[in-house]
């Protein structure tokens, strides 16, 4: 049996010899392949929107359609990566080639719907994070939702050998959809962005039409689809642009090989199960002040990943590989500040480190490192997913879409 190896660009190649190594662009009669690159729950129901609008728009044209969704973890689970995909084409044969992949190999358009996503997701079933950007076809098109610059984005963002397109809209994650979804336009705004980025996937007219067919929509919507469209800022990303690429693909298990499913396996006491890092989860992180910490515990008690390690001085360090940023524990602690939640792409350079370390050796260039994260990247944990994107919509002047 033939070893199986996670795609990508170095894995990866189209079902049509004759399109391989060329770009969606110049691949005008293909079936086009859009991803949607989510949190689990918070998320699940605007990357369905969105997928479903592609597919109508595309229709507009009298091409086909369909969707695909895909966990990294079954069930999904609150702020776990998951995708969902989007796939069209100009006849049913080419779609049904395309619909009996497991998932599309080459993806011409990669949507990342919160940008703390870029630096990396965990495969399916927990065999090492993946770059967001692994499976994405020469010259194709990597959507972010972010307030941040693209030179800030490609620290995270794995280099490629060729020319590809980052797009950035600006705007905050939109995690309204716990249990009812909550419209807050983005789906619009990211239609708008895709059909300016990539016309040769949807057009604006034909969304906008699609829109206009819906009773459901109203010209709110409209207003957000236009705005998406002229807010979008374009970033020609040269080949070797980005970080450095240290992925190793991933093989994948035969049926014989796989683990135990249901069963967790058993770890001595004060170790963890290496099998359940779970970084990739995470929003934000929370950002100790270990002067001002009074060595209750009730982080380490309520944590419920178990993060906090206990050191010689009673003070409680984080293992920021287990932690999923959930926030609990800025929320138990009883001293103003001691702990706070910063988003999570503010610690680019540190990764998953410890830095325990660093307040140990110089206390004061680590309080100092501290206030300069907090005041780049504090998230108030109450409000941080009642973002209103609205705003975005209507009368704001946009500056050049392309660079």
């Amino acid at each position: 049996m033939p070893e199986r190896v996670e795609g990508g660009g170095r894995a990866a190649s189209s079902a049509d010899p004759a399109v391989e190594g060329r770009s969606s662009t110049e691949v005008r009669e293909e079936a086009k392949s859009v991803e949607f690159t989510y949190r689990g729950i918070f998320q699940k129901t605007l990357a369905a929107n969105l997928c479903k609008h592609v597919v109508m728009a595309a229709r507009k044209r009298d091409w086909l359609g369909s969707t695909i969704q895909r966990y990294s973890d079954s069930p999904e689970r609150n702020g776990i990566p998951a995708k969902q995909f989007a796939v069209i084409a100009p006849d049913e044969i080419k779609l049904q080639a395309h619909m009996a992949k497991y998932e599309p190999n080459e993806l011409d358009v990669i949507t990342v719907l919160d940008d703390t996503l870029c630096d990396g997701v965990e495969s399916w079933a927990y065999y090492g994070r993946q770059p967001i950007n692994l499976r994405l076809r020469r010259g194709g098109t990597l959507l972010v939702i972010s307030h941040r610059s693209a030179e800030e984005l490609l620290k995270v963002i794995p280099r490629k050998d060729w020319e590809w397109t980052l797009a950035i809209l600006p705007g905050t994650p939109s995690m309204g959809g716990l249990w009812v979804y909550r419209d807050d336009g983005t789906d619009m705004r990211v239609l708008g962005a895709i059909a300016r980025v990539r016309p040769d996937i949807i057009e604006l007219d034909e969304v906008r039409r699609v829109v206009e067919s819906d009773d459901q929509l109203g010209e709110e919507h409209l207003g957000a689809l236009e705005d998406g469209y002229e807010s979008v800022r374009v970033h020609r990303v040269a080949a070797g642009e980005g970080k450095e690429d240290d992925y190793e693909p991933v093989r994948l298990p035969g049926w014989r090989e796989l683990r135990e499913g249901i069963i967790v396996e058993a770890v001595k006491p004060g170790e963890r199960n290496p099998h359940y890092k779970s970084s990739s989860d995470r929003t934000m992180r929370p950002v100790v002040n270990f002067d001002t910490c009074i060595k209750c515990r009730q982080c380490w008690i309520d944590c419920p990943d178990e993060c906090f390690e206990v050191t010689e001085e009673g003070l409680h360090p984080i293992n920021y590989e287990y932690c999923t940023g959930c926030g609990i524990c800025s929320q138990v602690c009883p001293v103003e500040d001691c702990i706070v939640m910063v988003n999570d792409l503010e610690f680019i350079e540190e990764g998953d480190r410890d830095v325990f370390g660093m307040w140990k050796e110089d206390p004061e260039a680590y309080n100092r490192w501290r206030e300069e994260k907090i005041a780049r990247g504090r998230i108030e944990h109450h409000g941080y997913y009642n973002t209103d994107t609205w705003a975005w919509a209507g009368g704001r002047q946009a500056e050049s879409p392309v660079e």
